[in-house]
């Protein structure tokens, strides 16, 4: 373990084992891992529909799974609060991961924490195990 406060971004509409393996890879970075579940208002914002499960049910399939120690809602006003309140040592991002990303390091530097470490992590059987992909599969049957 590299870091103690380690924090993921994330949907996590089907929970698979691609999340699993996310989860997973993230918590071998620290001793203590906070996953921000997006809310539904941000998905729409992000992806242009909803997800499929709703922001508390999502929520409820990463309590399930044991991966993490901490779950929480994003932040509808300012999507960097969380980082500002948690002031993780480490963020871990999804080898795919594109959404308030591409500034990061900057927004990090504004907040005087330009120690932070950002990681991208590995895919996990990405032809299999995307949510898009495991969506568009539900659909077709």
């Amino acid at each position: 373990m590299e870091y103690k406060r380690v924090l993921v971004f994330g949907t996590f509409d089907i929970f698979h084992k691609g999340h699993e393996s996310f989860l997973r890879q993230a918590r071998k970075h620290g001793e203590y891992l906070i996953v921000v579940v997006a809310r539904d208002k941000t998905v729409w914002n992000v992806k242009g529909r909803l997800p499929r499960n709703k922001e508390e049910d999502r929520l409820k399939g990463i309590k399930k799974s044991e991966l993490a120690d901490r779950i929480i809602l994003g932040n509808l006003r300012d999507k960097y609060e969380v980082i500002k309140k948690v002031k993780p040592d480490a963020i871990c991002l999804g080898y795919d991961q594109a959404a308030f990303v591409d500034k990061l390091e900057e927004k990090l530097l504004a907040f005087g924490m330009g120690d932070v470490k950002i990681k991208r992590l590995k895919a996990y059987r990405p032809e299999v195990f995307k949510s898009s992909k495991l969506q568009k599969k539900n659909l077709e049957l």
